[in-house]
C-alpha cells in the first residue's frame, strides 16, 4: 500500500510519514559512539518519558524533503492517541483512535486508514513495546539531547523515525519531544517540529473522532 500523500495539489498535501519525522538540529550529531551503558541508560530514559506523557497539546511544523511546510496543532493522550489538526487551508486531518491511524482529505472527500503498527508514528504511541525493543540511541554532541532511532529490521515497509528529545525539569521524565524525522519505504522525509508543548492538559476522546467526509463534506467543528 502506498502511504504518500500527493504534493502535486496546491502544494499541501504531506507524506503521511512525514507527520512522524523530525531531524536533529545542527551540531547534535557526534562521531564518537556512547558507551553501552550510557546508551542503554539513555533508551531506557526515552521510554520513561514518552510513556510519562499522559496528555499533551503542542504547536506543530512539518516540513517535506522540498522544504514545504505545513502548521498545526497536535493532541495526544495515552494510550495511542493522536490528532494532528492542520492549518484551515490545507483541508486535511490525521488521527489516531488508539488502533488505526486515519488520513482525513476533506478536499477530495476521501479517507484512508493505516494499523497503527505499520507507521513510524506506532514508536511515538506505543514507546513500551517499539522504542525498547526497536531503538537505538544515536549520538549527539550534546549531554541534554537524546536521539532515538526507532525501526524494525525485519519490516523496512514499515519505516523509520528519529525522535529528539531534550532535557527539561518541567517535562515527563524529565525529557521533552522536540521533534523528529520520518522515512517511509520510498526513502521520503518529513520533518516535525514542536513548539509550546503544554502536558497534563485535559483531552476529550472526542478529539480523535473526526466527520466524515463521504457523507458531510465539512470539516470537523
Amino acid at each position: 500500500m502506498d502511504t504518500m500523500i500527493s504534493l502535486s495539489r496546491k502544494t499541501l498535501r504531506p507524506a503521511l510519514a512525514g507527520l512522524l519525522a523530525l531531524a536533529a538540529p545542527a551540531g547534535f550529531l557526534a562521531l564518537q559512539q556512547p558507551a553501552a551503558a550510557q546508551t542503554d541508560s539513555q533508551l531506557d530514559q526515552a521510554v520513561t518519558a514518552l510513556r510519562s506523557i499522559s496528555t499533551m497539546r503542542a504547536d506543530f511544523t512539518q516540513t517535506d524533503r522540498n522544504g514545504r511546510r505545513l502548521n498545526g496543532v497536535l493532541t495526544l493522550k495515552q494510550p495511542g492517541k493522536i490528532r494532528f489538526e492542520y492549518e484551515k487551508s490545507a483541508n486535511l486531518l490525521i488521527v489516531s483512535d488508539g488502533s488505526a491511524l486515519t488520513m482525513v482529505d476533506y478536499e477530495v472527500a476521501q479517507v484512508q486508514r493505516w494499523p497503527i503498527k505499520n507507521s513510524p508514528l506506532g514508536a511515538l504511541l506505543n514507546p513500551k513495546g517499539d522504542v525498547a525493543k526497536f531503538g537505538r540511541v544515536v549520538p549527539t554532541s550534546s549531554p541534554d539531547v537524546v536521539s532515538i532511532e526507532v525501526r524494525d529490521p525485519k519490516k523496512p515497509e514499515y519505516g523509520m523515525i528519529t525522535m529528539i528529545l531534550v532535557k527539561k525539569a518541567g517535562a515527563p521524565g524529565g525529557l521533552e519531544l522536540n521533534s523528529w524525522v520520518a522515512l517511509d519505504s520510498q526513502n521520503q522525509r518529513t520533518t516535525v517540529r514542536l513548539s509550546n508543548q503544554k502536558y497534563g492538559v485535559p483531552v476529550s476522546d472526542n478529539d480523535f473522532r473526526y466527520r466524515d467526509p463521504r457523507t458531510s463534506g465539512r470539516r470537523p467543528g
